[in-house]
């Protein structure tokens, strides 16, 4: 596995991409090319949480799919303080939509580059995010043909399109965030903790009503908008499951192919539910970990490994 890390950034170098690129075995694909995930990992735009990070990684790359995880910018640079949420944080201009997004477009730009070297397939790259990774995921997969993309970047639409999106416990909807804002005042922490990520990511502790449109991937789902495969717990306490909900509704309204699971236990930010991304017993649920089989299946029916029907192995010893 060729695993590196590269700094991204038209402007600055305040994000980077970790490749986890499989490498190539005449006992597997032979030269042929892989589909491919970026990962977005969550952490409320705070900073990129690593348990969304290599062990996704490491789980992509088992199913047999290069890995690549972009950790974005995000307010602070190292580990988050939950006393930093305790007082109003000041607005940063390099943090703010349409940033992420952008580094997003950059990171598929940058393995299309390199998809002879990596043996990418081209046709099957797609974006996984969790969290505030999942919103980014989300909006870039349905905002990655509008202008604000395209035109920074300077490429066509067909070039940053992603082939799929998969998302756990996503922020779709900022109507719907606004919403919830309202209820959680008496909740001080959890208020804190939004109005802040709504700074960093808005510039402003309530987004007007024309930011939210921009910011809420529901308003933005079109044909050419790819599959996606969502995934929450119903009990979620910082991200209502309405967020995936709505999401898959606007799909189908929309014609768009999309599968759906919401477990009915289970907290915040549980990533690949097991002891493999875990910081304690509190995030293992054998019942939610199965979002890892559910999705390993959809990919397989959908965006599988270009195997041949028998290998060069096989047919020599069928000569025999």
């Amino acid at each position: 596995m060729k695993i590196k890390k590269i700094f991204l950034g038209k402007e600055n170098q305040s994000a980077s991409l970790t490749t986890y690129v499989l490498d190539d075995s005449i006992e597997t694909l032979n030269g042929k090319n892989r589909p491919a995930v970026i990962i977005c990992p969550g952490g409320g735009f705070f900073t990129c949480s690593d348990r969304e990070a290599e062990p996704i990684a490491m789980y992509f790359a088992s199913l047999g799919y290069h890995a690549f995880v972009l950790r974005y910018t995000t307010y602070f640079s190292d580990t988050l303080e939950m006393s930093d949420l305790s007082k109003t944080l000041p607005k940063k201009e390099n943090t703010i939509y349409p940033k992420q997004i952008r580094e997003l477009g950059e990171a598929m730009l940058l393995i299309r580059k390199n998809a002879s070297k990596w043996h990418v397939d081209t046709e099957s790259i797609g974006v996984c995010g969790f969290s505030a990774g999942g919103h980014v995921a989300a909006l870039y997969s349905t905002e990655f043909n509008e202008p604000v993309v395209t035109d920074y970047l300077g490429v066509d639409k067909n070039d940053l399109r992603p082939a799929f999106a998969i998302l756990g416990y996503a922020i779709t909807d900022y109507h719907l965030l606004d919403a919830d804002l309202e209820k959680r005042k008496n909740n001080p922490m959890d208020y804190h903790f939004m109005t802040a990520s709504n700074i960093v990511t808005c510039g402003t502790e309530v987004p007007d009503r024309e930011l939210e449109t921009k910011l809420s991937p529901v308003d933005h789902v079109d044909s050419d908008t790819p599959p996606f495969f969502i995934w929450t717990t119903a009990t979620d306490p910082l991200v209502n499951p309405l967020h995936s909900l709505e999401l898959a509704s606007v799909l189908a309204q929309n014609n768009i192919s999309y599968e759906i699971h919401i477990f009915d236990q289970g907290t915040h930010g549980l990533s690949l539910a097991s002891q493999a991304a875990a910081g304690s017993k509190a995030q293992i649920s054998p019942v939610v970990n199965q979002w890892t089989n559910l999705c390993a299946k959809w990919l397989e029916n959908n965006f599988a490994l270009k195997l041949p029907a028998v290998s060069d192995f096989e047919k020599m010893k069928g000569k025999n």
